[in-house]
């Protein structure tokens, strides 16, 4: 049965943003609506306009025989500018701050739009890099690294301080914590990622930089390639941090415990992007 234009679009537009950066060839869209790849096209180019038009991202178009169209996701800058102003605001909170200087971040990391917005942002980083897999450590990360590879269509990885039985073979590492510089492990399931494979590495939370600094280690007995290493928040550390090329969307850059105020500004993603 012929679907009609309307209800094609509406379904085409769904199915791309359900699968970013996946190739999907005319014929396909040409079978699943019975229509004639010259309609197809024409349903393309204005959900591309308006992809385009809306910020949603780009429908990038791949000529020839085994070619097609992929979504890739985008961000606006002006809408991750003003979201990451609003996070600035929320982490400004003196009730957040928690013993040690630590920033309350869990009630944000639970609210799905705020985690879609994080996915998408720090994915729009990468558009033009090849990533295999994302990676973070067992702790709040979590939430950010499924959004991103959501965005991304990759895999994600998740780096445990201590081994469980289902993980099966392990491959174990030992770090310096940037903070209190202390000896930790790290370990990761050999099935988890493959040799060779390039990681992009998010987590919530840096100071020292020993934890990232630490999967920076694991990610090199596995022989495979750092993409890039992008945190929520950040924090200002006196002393030497262990990692210098990264990204953050917000930095908080003064904490007085005893009055117990926090200033947090964006971080450094404006100037990398």
């Amino acid at each position: 049965m012929k679907v009609k234009r309307s209800e094609r679009l509406i379904d085409m537009t769904r199915y791309l943003l359900e699968k970013p950066h996946k190739l999907v060839s005319l014929t396909y869209f040409a079978k699943r609506y019975d229509s004639a790849k010259s309609s197809i096209s024409e349903d393309l180019s204005i959900v591309k306009k308006t992809f385009r038009e809306r910020g949603t991202g780009t429908l990038e178009t791949v000529p020839g025989a085994a070619g097609g169209v992929r979504y890739i996701p985008e961000i606006d800058k002006e809408e991750a500018r003003e979201f990451v102003e609003d996070m600035c605001e929320r982490l400004s909170e003196a009730n957040r701050l928690l013993p040690g200087g630590y920033v309350y971040l869990s009630d944000l990391l639970g609210e799905p739009q705020t985690l879609r917005q994080i996915g998408k942002i720090i994915a729009s980083q990468y558009l033009h890099d090849s990533i295999d897999a994302v990676m973070t450590v067992a702790t709040k990360g979590v939430p950010i690294a499924q959004a991103v590879s959501s965005y991304l269509n990759v895999p994600f990885v998740m780096v445990r301080r201590d081994s469980k039985i289902t993980e099966g073979s392990t491959v174990s590492i030992n770090y310096v914590s940037g903070s209190s510089e202390r000896i930790e492990k790290m370990e990761l399931s050999k099935r988890s990622l493959k040799r060779g494979s390039r990681v992009l590495i998010v987590d919530d939370f840096m100071k020292g930089g020993g934890t990232v600094n630490g999967m920076k280690s694991l990610i090199e007995e596995f022989e495979a390639q750092l993409v890039g290493v992008t945190v929520f928040a950040e924090s200002t550390f006196n002393g030497d941090r262990m990692i210098e090329d990264y990204t953050s969307l917000l930095c908080v850059d003064e904490v007085d415990i005893r009055d117990k105020t926090i200033h947090v500004t964006p971080g450094n993603y404006f100037d990398k992007k």
